[in-house]
């Protein structure tokens, strides 16, 4: 973080990448106006957005519990970033590159309390009137584990009013709602369970309000995130690949000699609620081969932490008094992606234009002269065709906000 600190010390304009404005959050200025920033490695985060976009669990007057057929955000306006080019982040940890990944993601903060943007990839400069954020979501379990301590921090030392929830926390709540029998099962990438925030954290949260300590077993994919997204390097089908991660999360269960049977699932990679039935329907196919049946649930419980960050964002409204008391939204949602920046000289890239493999996962931090990726705007046109879908089908409220391209 020091690297970065003195960079936007040096820049402190905004007018850099990888910088922001502080006196976007002087005194005098009306923060609960500002819009509310969310971000991912990818696309996956999105599902984070769309329930923060539905949820529907108070009263919108008094808060008091309980539907009120509004959803609980809707006077608020999100910014959301897809941090597509440097995905998956869930690899960075098994190749040594924690460091660099931390750094990225306190880059994707700066971003969203930043006005700088590329209209383009092939933009001759960037823009700089994209709204700074009153709050940031983390939206990737990965990110969570591995960054929000350190943007919390970050936050502290630029002495800037602004609200940093993260999806882990949150998720491991929602366990206080699911069935008290039966084991745990955390699906995630490689570096989420590298890092083993959710067996930390569900135990924590879990002995905190009383309960006792469940068998917690994990497993990482390294590959259905990108599968998810329509990374054209990973070129298994997504049904293919979740039986593979799903019998890896059964076996490990098995090896760990847990005699309670996978019950709860913790949907730990916001990807993995885009194909939550390909999820259910493997447990099922697998439960019916004798040697897995006795690990599995008969009915199983899925955990999709995005739900119960929604309810965690709004308290945090709530209580720090930013809650948006206007209308309908006055002004547009925007979401944001990166992609590979093809003027970069420092950056290899491969024939279709994303940062080449190795290069993506050798390079080290402070090199904040090297904007080796680009923010610009995300559409419906310029998704990959698998993620277009799954966002159009699955996603409904993202879809009629994302811009058309």
């Amino acid at each position: 973080m020091s690297e970065l600190g003195s960079h936007l010390n040096t820049h402190s304009s905004g007018e850099e990448a990888f910088t922001f404005d502080p006196s976007a959050y002087a005194d005098g200025v009306e923060l609960s106006e500002l819009p509310i920033g969310v971000f991912d490695s990818g696309i996956g985060g999105l599902t984070v957005l769309e329930a923060l976009l539905t949820a529907d669990g108070f009263h919108n007057t008094d808060l008091k519990p309980g539907a009120d057929g509004r959803p609980d955000l809707e006077n608020e306006r999100f910014i959301y970033l897809g941090d597509q080019a440097n995905m998956p982040y869930g690899n960075y940890s098994a190749v040594g590159k924690v460091d660099y990944l931390r750094e990225l993601i306190l880059k994707d903060a700066v971003f969203l309390l930043g006005r700088r943007f590329w209209p383009t990839a092939d933009a001759a400069a960037p823009r700089h009137d994209k709204p700074p954020v009153k709050a940031i979501v983390i939206a990737c379990n990965t990110a969570t584990a591995y960054g929000l301590a350190d943007i919390r921090a970050a936050v502290k030392v630029w002495g800037i009013p602004v609200i940093v929830v993260g999806v882990v926390e949150a998720g491991a709540r929602g366990l206080l709602k699911a069935s008290k029998e039966g084991a745990v099962g955390v699906l995630a990438t490689v570096g989420t369970c590298a890092s083993e925030v959710y067996p930390k954290t569900i135990q924590s949260t879990l002995g905190l309000a009383g309960r006792s300590a469940p068998s917690v077993t994990q497993f990482g994919s390294a590959n259905l995130a990108g599968v998810i997204e329509g990374d054209p390097s990973y070129a298994t089908p997504v049904a293919e690949q979740v039986a593979a991660d799903v019998r890896g999360l059964v076996e490990a269960h098995r090896a760990a000699g847990s005699p309670a049977p996978l019950k709860k699932v913790m949907l730990g990679c916001t990807h993995f609620p885009l194909v939550i039935r390909e999820i259910d329907a493997a447990f099922a196919k697998l439960r019916e081969e004798p040697e897995f049946a006795p690990w599995i649930a008969e009915v199983r419980e899925f955990v999709n932490p995005a739900e119960w960050t929604a309810r965690e964002l709004l308290s945090e409204l709530a209580k720090a008094r930013l809650r948006r008391k206007g209308g309908a939204e006055t002004e547009e949602n925007r979401f944001f992606i990166s992609v590979a920046n093809p003027r970069c000289a420092a950056a290899k890239l491969t024939d279709t234009g994303v940062l080449d493999h190795d290069y993506k996962y050798g390079r080290e931090t402070g090199h904040l002269d090297i904007e080796d990726t680009l923010v610009v705007p995300m559409t419906r046109g310029g998704l990959p065709e698998v993620s277009r879908r799954l966002v159009e089908t699955k996603l409904p409220a993202v879809w009629q906000r994302l811009p058309e391209g």
